[in-house]
């Protein structure tokens, strides 16, 4: 989002001000913002990123062959982004930037989600209906395939009779919405 003050900055400040149940929402870059008296970023005062950086250090669990140097900057080969202007900002360019940099940022994602790195979303119960039978039966399709290279073939009996049950269930609540 461009500043609305000057049109050429990215919008990195935004002031929501409710007056009256009237609400005015401003976005502007750091500099229109210091200029128009919203923020002060002349003194120590730290801002949400650099607040956030300072308590997740980004390279702090990087191994020494992977650390950033200036000859060779790390970026997205999506859209350019490079980890420098991505450590500044505190945004991605693209959604290839998790890959992109994921050398650096798994450890941060391990310090902040205890120890897990892949976020699989849930999935709210009163609107989830099908999806939650449907995410348990791609997970038994999947054990069942694992069985089967184990050559575990009677838990493999097993889940796939869970498979049968699991997927009438799911005809069976289809049938009942049309």
């Amino acid at each position: 989002m461009k500043c609305q003050r000057c049109q050429e900055n990215e919008a990195t400040v935004h002031y929501t001000q409710v007056l009256n149940g009237q609400k005015t929402e401003i976005h502007l870059c750091e500099q229109c913002a210091e200029q128009e008296g919203y923020m002060d970023f002349s003194n120590d005062n730290m801002s949400i990123h650099q607040l956030l950086t300072s308590m997740f250090p980004f390279d702090q669990n990087v191994n020494q062959q992977q650390s950033v140097s200036p000859k060779h900057q790390l970026a997205c080969d999506r859209c350019g982004t490079t980890y420098q202007q991505f450590r500044k900002r505190g945004k991605f360019g693209c959604s290839n930037c998790y890959h992109a940099f994921e050398a650096y940022l798994n450890p941060i994602f391990r310090r902040v989600h205890s120890g897990n790195t892949k976020h699989v979303g849930k999935i709210p119960k009163r609107v989830g209906g099908n999806l939650h039978k449907q995410r348990e039966l791609e997970q038994l399709q999947a054990k069942l395939q694992q069985l089967i290279n184990d050559e575990a073939f009677e838990d493999a009996a097993q889940v796939r009779d869970q498979i049968r049950k699991l997927k009438e269930e799911l005809q069976e609540n289809q049938d009942g919405d049309a």
